[in-house]
């Protein structure tokens, strides 16, 4: 199983891009998270304790809704949020979880992951991550919403996603950058989250910037 940190992959990754992207392009990436962290929505995101939402959304692999309520009556729930099989940073974290699972599966402990792209993205995803848990549609990131992760991407910074030919909208609606509403602009903070039976959150990590993700085994210790 891995030792290493996580959060040096994703490091790796910044480097990279860093070493690859124009300056005027980092700079407006740079931007845009300065301003997600200013809005405040780290304070928003449901704290330790709060109660999570139930929810029932489709699942990528069978298009059969997947319950809340039936998976946290085996046991405790890991939830992660995640941006879209676009962003390396997602993948990479997606990755770790897969090869943690076991782990998991140990303790009797549930994962699943949710995104607010559309099934077949979603499928996409699974299929070409070998990822062996559930991976669920949240249209619109209501659900997001209501962990507190939810944000829209405002139009200067679509903007940016179409000059790196990353298309949120199709991903997340299988609509064009121009005939897509604001909803398929929306995307989560990519949140960490552990419900025990009762829905109660024992974890709760979620970051306004995006390349900084919750650490894997400071979930684990909580099992």
């Amino acid at each position: 199983m891995p030792s290493y940190l996580l959060q040096d992959q994703l490091d790796a990754i910044t480097a990279r891009t860093r070493a690859l992207v124009q300056p005027e392009r980092l700079a407006l990436s740079e931007t845009a998270t300065a301003e997600l962290f200013a809005s405040g929505i780290e304070g928003r995101v449901l704290p330790v304790g709060a109660s999570a939402p139930s929810f029932a959304l489709d699942d990528a692999s069978t298009g059969r809704p997947v319950s809340s309520a039936d998976l946290l009556a085996l046991g405790p729930l890991v939830v992660k949020f995640f941006r879209g099989r676009w962003d390396p940073y997602c993948v990479t974290e997606l990755e770790r979880w897969r090869d943690l699972h076991p782990r998991l599966r140990q303790k009797h402990v549930l994962f699943v992951a949710i995104s607010p792209q559309t099934r077949r993205q979603n499928d996409f995803a699974v299929q070409q991550h070998g990822l062996p848990f559930p991976v669920l549609s949240d249209p619109g990131s209501v659900l997001a919403a209501g962990f507190g992760l939810a944000h829209t991407i405002p139009p200067r910074d679509r903007r940016y996603y179409q000059s790196i030919l990353v298309n949120i909208p199709f991903a997340n609606s299988g609509l064009s950058y121009d005939t897509a509403p604001d909803s398929a602009w929306r995307l989560p903070l990519p949140g960490l989250f552990l419900l025990q039976p009762d829905r109660t959150l024992a974890f709760s990590k979620a970051f306004a910037d995006s390349r900084v993700r919750p650490e894997p085994e400071d979930l684990l210790a909580l099992l």
